[in-house]
């Protein structure tokens, strides 16, 4: 991150900002340690924000305290990605049905180029993350609703733990252009069951690439 443009931040968001950032790019893996002098070397900031930025992820549920060794990145054991799943195609179903009933023609040709990007990424072999989260933000956005965006939001900040991102997986990109597809069909015909059923297919499919990942991990 550039740390030039966020002169603005309070030191403790900053850090914490990039603490997230390093997670979700892979920079801390599950069961990593979170050493505040190593890490405020290497942000280049004194180790009270690093620390301040810690006791929030661990209150996040993202860091837990290793008796005897200190802060570290949150494993998720088998039953808890499924549970977490389980959450996210109930939030993310939610999500798409309310889309359908409230979302503009604005919005709807929004999430229609973004995932049209997605698929010109993925003829370039270039990678999808950053578009597949612009195109589930902007449906969040699409469904209106400021209680849904905070349950969702917390969902996202825990699937950062779990590691490498399911669109790094053979065909599951494609697989997840084609969803999304299935998603954008509905909404464009306002069938708010349609595009809850989708989304719902869309996110279990992930979940099933997600437990792929981990047992080879075991």
């Amino acid at each position: 991150m550039n740390t030039a443009n966020r002169s603005d931040l309070p030191q403790g968001l900053d850090a914490y900002e990039r603490l997230v950032a390093g997670i979700r790019e892979g920079e801390f893996a599950p069961g990593d340690r979170l050493r505040e002098a190593e890490i405020a070397r290497r942000f280049g900031i004194s180790r009270t924000p690093v620390r301040e930025a810690i006791r929030r992820l661990e209150a996040e549920d993202l860091v837990t305290h290793i008796p005897r060794v200190g802060a570290a990145i949150r494993k998720l054991d088998h039953a808890e990605v499924t549970e977490l799943y389980e959450m996210r195609a109930a939030l993310e179903g939610t999500t798409a049905r309310l889309a359908a009933r409230g979302a503009s023609e604005v919005e709807l040709s929004e999430l229609r180029a973004i995932n049209g990007d997605m698929g010109e990424a993925l003829e370039a072999g270039e990678p999808l993350h950053a578009l597949n989260r612009r195109f589930h933000a902007a449906m969040l956005d699409a469904a209106k609703n400021r209680f849904l965006l905070k349950s969702v939001r917390a969902i996202e900040k825990t699937l950062l733990i779990l590691g490498p991102s399911t669109l790094d997986e053979e065909d599951r990109a494609a697989e997840a252009v084609a969803e999304h597809a299935a998603v954008l069909e509905a909404l464009a015909g306002r069938d708010a069951a349609a595009a809850e059923t989708a989304m719902r297919v869309h996110i279990e499919a992930a979940h099933r690439m997600r437990l792929r990942q981990l047992r080879r991990t075991v």
